[in-house]
């Protein structure tokens, strides 16, 4: 089989020639999902040099046209030889599959008044989310308790996590301190959907998605939880020349398109490598003085990404960022790169691959979806390991989706 491609506008059409059987259905199948992770929504598959469809082949077509009609995108089968035409028509699918004629482009297909500027290694899309709104950020808790281990029953916040309010932090899913002893890690939760990492050994995550009146809720350590709604969605692509962006220039560019010194960010991407570490002892177990940064036994607290994690993987990533010190935020903000600013604290959640829809997108609506649809695969605490030869440097991404809120007030309660 021999596949080739042609740009026009926003549809990429695909010419396949040769039989589309069992054997050969599975190198469609991959040429698709290549393309669809390079990006194109909008797809014309050019059947007019296939002699053959067998009944493995229509399974690929039928898979295709659902996962992009799932994202508002198109897929259909244009030019479709005799033999090819006949099958679809007789199983019932030349009606859905098939294309009068070649799929319109750019210029024929609904455009959104959006404003798009170039920094750096992306471009930028930017919508009007919610003008004027603004966030709100509690620090909760005391993370200077982490060193030595020293948080007690007295430390313990139960925090619900409404949809109106994204977090992250230290916690576990249970019902008090005693119960939870044992668990408490790495969390993150927005838009009503929460996520932590249990420290217990069994390493899996673990998440709750609200429900009716049901709303997820934690046991808190500590964490920094935003409130209120977003101003802004920034849409974002990596330039080809560059193929990724990292998390830095991503914080940069929301303050700067946000105007603000300080910000909570959620962002929906494509991931091209995590790096980042999680706990892997809870903080609240019986431990000496100086862990659990102490070596040699940090490695019996801590995982790191020694390379890059959950590549071509879709990521939720959660946070706040500063470029100025705030006094509330300063315990629990650290350098996301090697500059002492912009700061941050981050949290990512990574899932299974799926192709995030272009255009406009609801928050509460995207991260539901993820969580419904797609597998948790791990949780973790972003971090930027800039050490010299063998520093594997920071987060990378290649597109998505942020949503950005100005940070008007933050109120700190240690208690």
């Amino acid at each position: 089989m021999e596949i080739t491609k042609q740009q026009s506008g926003e549809v990429l059409e695909l010419l396949v020639r040769g039989r589309l059987d069992s054997y050969w259905a599975e190198p469609l199948a991959s040429r698709l999902d290549e393309v669809i992770r390079e990006g194109a929504h909008q797809i014309s598959l050019n059947l007019s040099e296939v002699a053959y469809l067998s009944s493995a082949g229509i399974r690929v077509l039928v898979k295709f046209y659902k996962q992009l009609q799932g994202i508002q995108g198109s897929f259909a089968v244009t030019n479709p030889s005799d033999p090819v035409k006949m099958v679809l028509e007789l199983a019932g699918l030349g009606g859905l599959l098939i294309a009068e004629a070649t799929l319109p482009a750019a210029g024929a297909l609904a455009q959104e008044r959006v404003r798009q500027v170039e920094r750096g290694n992306a471009t930028f899309e930017i919508f009007a989310y919610a003008p004027g709104a603004s966030l709100t950020c509690r620090a909760i808790g005391n993370p200077e308790l982490l060193l030595g281990c020293r948080f007690g029953a007295a430390q313990c916040h139960t925090v619900s996590f409404p949809a109106t309010r994204f977090a992250v932090g230290l916690g576990a899913f249970g019902n008090d301190f005693t119960d939870c002893r044992s668990r408490f890690g790495e969390f993150l939760a927005v838009a009503g959907a929460a996520a932590y990492l249990p420290t217990d050994g069994t390493n899996v995550p673990d998440y709750l998605v609200a429900a009716g009146t049901f709303v997820p809720a934690l046991q808190v350590l500590y964490c920094l939880a935003c409130e209120g709604q977003f101003a802004q969605l920034v849409r974002f692509e990596a330039r080809k020349e560059a193929n990724t962006v990292t998390l830095t220039e991503l914080v940069e560019t929301c303050l700067e398109i946000a105007g603000t010194e300080a910000a909570g960010i959620v962002m929906v991407a494509e991931s091209a490598g995590l790096i980042g570490a999680a706990l892997r002892r809870s903080p609240a177990l019986p431990a000496s003085a100086a862990a659990p940064f102490a070596h040699p036994q940090v490695r019996q607290w801590l995982s790191f990404t020694a390379e890059r994690a959950y590549a071509r993987c879709l990521t939720l990533v959660a946070g706040v960022a500063a470029r100025t010190n705030r006094q509330a935020l300063v315990p629990l903000v650290r350098p996301l790169g090697k500059e002492l600013q912009p700061t941050g604290h981050f949290h990512a959640a990574a899932f299974s691959y799926r192709p995030l829809q272009k255009g406009e997108l609801d928050v509460q609506t995207t991260v539901t979806t993820l969580f419904e649809v797609e597998t948790l695969q791990g949780v973790l605490h972003l971090l930027s390991d800039d050490r010299e030869i063998t520093g594997v440097g920071q987060s990378e991404f290649v597109r998505g989706a942020c949503w950005i809120g100005p940070i008007t007030e933050v109120v700190a309660e240690r208690e």
